[in-house]
This record gives structure tokens, C-alpha cells and sequence, in this order.
């Protein structure tokens, strides 16, 4: 895949996104900041400011290396012949990350409850979003719903996808909404409980559907 400074553009302005937040942010961030909070939203851990800006940061700057070298590397080549829907894909993933990264640098410096679940709806929301690019992704190594039953046979592979793709984008909007309207406490346990069924239903439809086509 070549390089294409003009396309990348956006990607790497987005990805600088939290790094000049950062900057700006650096004088007034306590030397002491959040880093660990329980389930009511109490935060039970404190750290130094320079580790967990630079983990933040350096975030969306692995995801779009990542997304820059798998295409390379991709055997197959099937992201590759994804084309724009790998773009859109990368474009999303590093939006997400720097929105995370700039969001918890704000909850650095202002910290409440509401941080807390705004935190957990932006992972509903990108929920929402991979679900909706699901059936889009194509039979390959790196990026998607990777077991044993769907690497293994194609059909499986975009079967599980295509039901992935609604049961996260609906479940994503499901889970964002309730994190929103409930406790924290209460938002913490429901989003856990959804990210188990959404994980586990994937993983079971493509070992029932896989033992279905060999049967």
C-alpha cells in the first residue's frame, strides 16, 4: 500500500491532537494526578503526571504506526484490497484514541464522577462504531473477529462479522445510553457485564457456525 502524504494528513493531525494538548496543559496539571478509580467512582490511585501523560500520548501514535505497517506485513493482503474501508477503519480507530487521550488529560485536571462515565460512553461509542464497520473487514490475520473457527474457514469469517457487526452497534448504543442514565457504580458493572456478552456471543456463533458447515 503506498504512503500517501495528502491522505495522511488528517491521521497525523489527529494523532499530534493530544500531544499539543498535552503542552498545553503541562503547567497547570498537578504533579499528582489519577490514575486508579473503584467501582463508585472513587479514585484509589495516584501517580507522577510525566508517565501518564507520555502513556497517553504515545497511544494513538502506536495505533497509527500499527495500522501504517499491518498492511505491509498482511500475507494475504486483504487489507490491502480493503481500500477506503481500511482508511475509514484506521481513521476511526486513531480518532478514538486521541479522543481518549485528550479526554484523560481533561479528567486529570478536572476530576469528578462524570468523568467517569463520560469515559465509559466514549468506549460505548466506539463500540458502536466497530460495529458498524464489522462486515466491512475481510477475511485476514490482524484487524476483526479473530478465533480459531473464523480464521480457519471465510464463510464463518463473514458470517460472524455480519452478526458482530448489529450485535455491537446496537449493544455499543445500548451500553452508552445506560452508562449515561445509571450510577457510576452501577455503570461500572453494567459495562462490564455488556463487554462479556459482547465478546463471548461472537465467540460461541462462530464455533456453532463453523461445527455446522463441517457437520
Amino acid at each position: 500500500m503506498k504512503y500517501d502524504l495528502k491522505q495522511e494528513i488528517p491521521l497525523l493531525a489527529t494523532t499530534a491532537l493530544p500531544i499539543v494538548y498535552a503542552l498545553y496543559l503541562w503547567n497547570s496539571l498537578p504533579e499528582k494526578i489519577p490514575t486508579h478509580w473503584n467501582l463508585k467512582g472513587e479514585i484509589d490511585g495516584w501517580g507522577s503526571k510525566e508517565p501518564f501523560i507520555i502513556f497517553f500520548i504515545t497511544i494513538p501514535v502506536f495505533i497509527y504506526i500499527l495500522f501504517l505497517v499491518l498492511p505491509m506485513i498482511d500475507p494475504k493482503k486483504k487489507l490491502q484490497k480493503m481500500g477506503k474501508k481500511f482508511y475509514r477503519i484506521k481513521f476511526f480507530m486513531i480518532l478514538i484514541m486521541s479522543l481518549l487521550a485528550v479526554f484523560a488529560l481533561y479528567s486529570a485536571q478536572n476530576q469528578s464522577e462524570s468523568s467517569i462515565k463520560a469515559l465509559l460512553a466514549l468506549f460505548g461509542f466506539m463500540i458502536v462504531g466497530l460495529g458498524n464497520y464489522f462486515p466491512a473487514v475481510k477475511h485476514n490475520y490482524f484487524i476483526g473477529i479473530k478465533t480459531p473457527w473464523t480464521l480457519e474457514n471465510e464463510t464463518v469469517w463473514k458470517e460472524t462479522h455480519q452478526m458482530a457487526g448489529k450485535l455491537w452497534f446496537f449493544g455499543g448504543a445500548l451500553l452508552t445510553l445506560l452508562v449515561l442514565i445509571l450510577p457510576v457504580e452501577s455503570s461500572f458493572i453494567v459495562f462490564l457485564v455488556g463487554m462479556a456478552v459482547l465478546t463471548l456471543v461472537p465467540l460461541v456463533f462462530s464455533y456453532r457456525k463453523y461445527k455446522g458447515l463441517k457437520s
